[in-house]
């Protein structure tokens, strides 16, 4: 008896669902794509319009395009420029002169050891940018712990003037990107076949030959990564210039700060902005084709 009723059971179930077939949904894939997409628009792309509109305006609003004939007419504008590109490449290449050894030293030592030095290059990323800026300022003023230090050993007779120019932004800049560029080369030294290292000390080849030969063009892919992300990251920095560099060597990003909050000049720091976005997209244009890191876009 229970077995007839199981079975009536199941024959009325397949008939409900043949007579009434589940609906499908009508949320299509590209339907998800609505949300970032929307917001990608209004917090970015809509911004990003009103400023390249402001910039070709006047005081009174109108059309003009005074802002741009002012900044690249200006020596004083062009000099700015100058600056924020000596500093971006002097903070790239010394990111890149201490992150490759460290980035080296974890490929090759110990699973233990390599967990702590990544732990020491995460550290800082803990750390507010403005705290690690702060501490900058503390170490490196007239009667800091560096000019103590130098003092105590005999080094220097009088302070070193570390703050308040450019070796003080280097400093501050290079603390601040070195894990980036870490970061970027470790994967790829991680990735390098040691088949290939091991078979150039096969054939002969010594530790310094293998290593300029066959290591470093194998690990070029994150050099080309570290370096673009240090120097694009660079070019826009304005707290650590700011607080160690002072008013005497102004990065651009400090000059549209002066422009928007001294000065007022909304249409001009606008014109300064869209200067750096092309700038910054002129880089990573030349850098894809120069460089060919096809794989980073």
């Amino acid at each position: 008896m229970l077995k007839d009723m199981e079975l009536a059971l199941q024959r009325t179930g397949l008939q409900t669902a043949e007579t009434n077939p589940v609906k499908k949904s009508r949320l299509k894939p590209w339907m998800l794509i609505i949300p970032p997409a929307l917001f990608f628009l209004i917090f970015l792309i809509w911004p990003l319009l009103q400023i390249f509109a402001l910039s070709f305006t006047d005081a009174q609003g109108a059309f003009a395009a005074g802002s741009y004939v002012k900044f690249f007419g200006s020596d004083v504008y062009l000099k700015v420029i100058a600056t924020t590109f000596r500093v971006s490449l002097v903070v790239t290449l010394s990111c890149l002169i201490l992150g490759y050894p460290v980035a080296y030293a974890m490929t090759v030592c110990s699973k233990k050891i390599s967990c702590l030095l990544m732990i020491a290059v995460m550290i800082p990323f803990w750390t507010s940018l403005l705290v690690r800026t702060y501490a900058w300022m503390i170490l490196l003023q007239t009667d800091g712990v560096v000019n103590s230090i130098l003092k105590s050993l005999g080094l220097i007779h009088q302070p070193l003037a570390l703050l308040h120019n450019e070796v003080g932004i280097y400093i501050g800049m290079t603390h601040i990107l070195l894990p980036y560029m870490i970061l970027s080369l470790y994967p790829v030294m991680k990735g390098i076949d040691r088949n290939m290292i091991l078979a150039s000390r096969t054939l002969g080849a010594g530790k310094a030959h293998t290593f300029f030969r066959i290591f470093v063009p194998l690990s070029m892919p994150g050099v080309s990564c570290g370096a673009i992300i240090v120097f694009v990251s660079s070019i826009g920095y304005y707290i650590t210039p700011s607080l160690l560099g002072g008013t005497k060597n102004m990065m651009i990003s400090q000059e549209i700060q002066v422009q928007i909050n001294r000065l007022m000049n909304w249409p001009f720091a606008s014109a300064i902005s869209v200067i750096l976005l092309i700038f910054t997209y002129v880089i990573l244009f030349f850098s894809k084709k120069v460089m060919k890191v096809e794989k980073l876009w």
